[in-house]
């Protein structure tokens, strides 16, 4: 019969991996590669998330910077989509 592990997580070690800089650049080099995917108008920038418990933690956005690249992601989805294909 199986017995039951028991699993600790260490709060302090996962705040340290998702605050580094080896995930604030993977973030941005992601958010960089939906914009340019999404087309022209489409920046990326990095950006520190703030969660209600538990403080902030490193991200990026991509978002449509410009009046041409907003009306493509309200017709066309171009953002949305670009998304959907950067997926890993």
């Amino acid at each position: 019969m199986a017995s039951k592990a028991r699993i600790e997580f260490v709060s302090d070690g996962f705040y340290q991996i998702l605050n580094s800089q080896k995930i604030a650049d993977l973030c941005k080099t992601q958010a960089n590669r939906i914009a340019s995917k999404a087309g022209d108008g489409f920046e990326a920038e990095p950006s520190t998330w703030h969660a209600g418990m538990g403080g902030g933690r490193v991200a990026a956005t991509a978002y449509a910077g410009t009046l041409e690249a907003r009306e493509a992601e309200a017709n066309e989805k171009s953002l949305t989509k670009a998304v959907e294909s950067c997926r890993a």
